[in-house]
């Protein structure tokens, strides 16, 4: 089973210890069966062992965390150093992801290469959304990608987060190939990332 309407109610729970109990015993699992099948996907496509890293949140030690999720790489210390895939929830919806967080070196090349790209951008499906900031919950409609890939490009602090949110109402009908569909649509921006280099890598 994957995520059902009650995992989201875990976000209503008032303290750090309590919600946390909850996130490993019942949202921890999950990303641990999405990632290791979306793994096989990326690893057999990519031909390099991808990783999976699912947040802990071992710095907070008040307030209890409004999200939690797992992020999916090819480096087995962290993710965040590079673009990278993401399975997460919060109390709205469960969010697949392909982001750029945390001012990685490689940030202006990533927005750089797809900005040079816009055939993959028009190859996404309609449905996809882009997120500017991981801390808000607003998302912004896909046509909108290369005015946020300029601001990624010029603005150290700016984020970048691609793919599909699934809302709490339909999540009972989300299935496990849906959720790798979006990482498979994913895909080519995820090669492109550093532009040619990376592409004759793969190809060879």
């Amino acid at each position: 089973m994957l995520f059902t309407k009650e995992h989201f109610t875990i976000f209503s729970i008032d303290t750090l210890d309590e919600r946390m109990a909850q996130i490993r015993v019942e949202i921890q699992p999950v990303f641990q069966q999405i990632g290791d099948a979306a793994i096989l996907l990326l690893e057999e496509f990519y031909q390099t062992p991808f990783y999976l890293h699912i947040a802990q949140h071992r710095r907070r030690t008040v307030y209890p965390p409004a999200e939690t999720w797992a992020g999916i790489g090819p480096n087995k210390r962290g993710y965040k150093m590079d673009a990278h895939f993401q399975i997460g929830i919060n109390a709205d919806y469960v969010f697949v992801w392909l982001s750029v967080i945390d001012q990685p070196k490689n940030q202006q090349i990533i927005a750089e290469s797809w900005l040079n790209a816009p055939d993959l951008f028009s190859a996404l499906p309609a449905d996809f959304v882009i997120s500017p900031d991981h801390t808000r919950y607003e998302t912004i409609p896909l046509t909108e990608w290369a005015a946020s890939l300029q601001r990624l490009k010029t603005v150290k602090k700016s984020e970048y987060q691609i793919g599909k949110i699934f809302p709490k109402d339909q999540i009972d009908q989300t299935t496990l190939p849906e959720i790798l569909a979006v990482y498979e649509a994913l895909l080519p921006l995820y090669v492109q990332r550093n532009g040619i280099k990376e592409m004759e890598s793969i190809e060879r």
